[in-house]
């Protein structure tokens, strides 16, 4: 098999938020069709990393370089709930076919194959039967499966997700964690997750981006557990004193 294509290159980029430098010379690059998962401590510029990812912020030196062949609208991008997404006043199946919304120019109609691909996305999500559904009366759990489908529908060759579990119970989240490395298998969209669960992250990921001042980690999920760095951050996040199942 021939060597895989870049799809997105940092290059010694540093990040301020409200006048502070939270990200420093970061250097890493990310192929297509990999599984990338974004950690570190709260406030340590997750969240700003992606948003220069998406093109919505500007390093302020360095640059963040995303190839021509990943066009804007064939990004998926799943932020973080805020209460207004949580009391949306639509059906679940319109929450989920809006995600074609950013690709089409916001026409006002949806194609045939628009409407069956959101389908088609319910069904992989195992959320084929809350498409009548109220989105504000679902679950936690219920409504970040119909917005992850939403997502999809935008999805062509990356998706990028915010905290996809925050506010789920371990199970939800662990379904949740697994749902999208199907995603990743079947679909070969590139996957870029930022998360405070570090477990899922070391077990469905392919590559770990670790931020935390100036320790910086880029590593396959498979080294990650062995640094010095991997090892304390999922032991401290154990729920539990003692062994942690990922540190060998």
């Amino acid at each position: 098999m021939g060597e895989k294509q870049t799809a997105i290159t940092c290059d010694n980029a540093t990040f301020a938020y409200g006048g502070k430098v939270v990200v420093e010379s970061l250097s890493f690059q990310i192929s297509y069709g990999e599984y990338l998962c974004i950690v570190g401590e709260n406030g340590c510029g997750k969240s700003t990393l992606v948003r220069g990812i998406l093109g919505l912020k500007q390093p302020s030196a360095g640059k963040i370089n995303v190839e021509k062949g990943i066009k804007r609208g064939e990004i998926g991008y799943l932020p973080q709930q805020s209460a207004v997404q949580k009391d949306f006043p639509a059906g679940a199946y319109e929450v989920v076919l809006s995600g074609f919304l950013s690709r089409q120019g916001f026409l006002p109609f949806y194609s045939k194959q628009d409407k069956r691909e959101a389908r088609e996305n319910m069904e992989r999500l195992n959320i084929s039967d809350l498409a009548g559904s109220c989105f504000r009366e679902l679950s936690g759990g219920q409504q970040q499966r119909v917005l992850l489908a939403r997502a999809m529908c935008a999805a062509r060759k990356l998706l990028v997700l915010d905290e996809p579990s925050l506010g789920l119970d371990p199970y939800a989240a662990a379904d949740l964690y697994e749902m999208i490395s199907e995603i990743n298998r079947e679909t070969a969209v590139t996957v870029i997750i930022v998360s405070h669960d570090i477990h899922n992250a070391v077990k469905y990921a392919g590559k770990i981006l670790h931020i935390s001042g100036r320790e910086t980690l880029f590593e396959s999920a498979q080294e990650y557990t062995k640094t010095k760095v991997g090892k304390r951050f999922l032991e401290r996040s154990c729920p539990h004193s003692g062994v942690c199942p990922y540190v060998s």
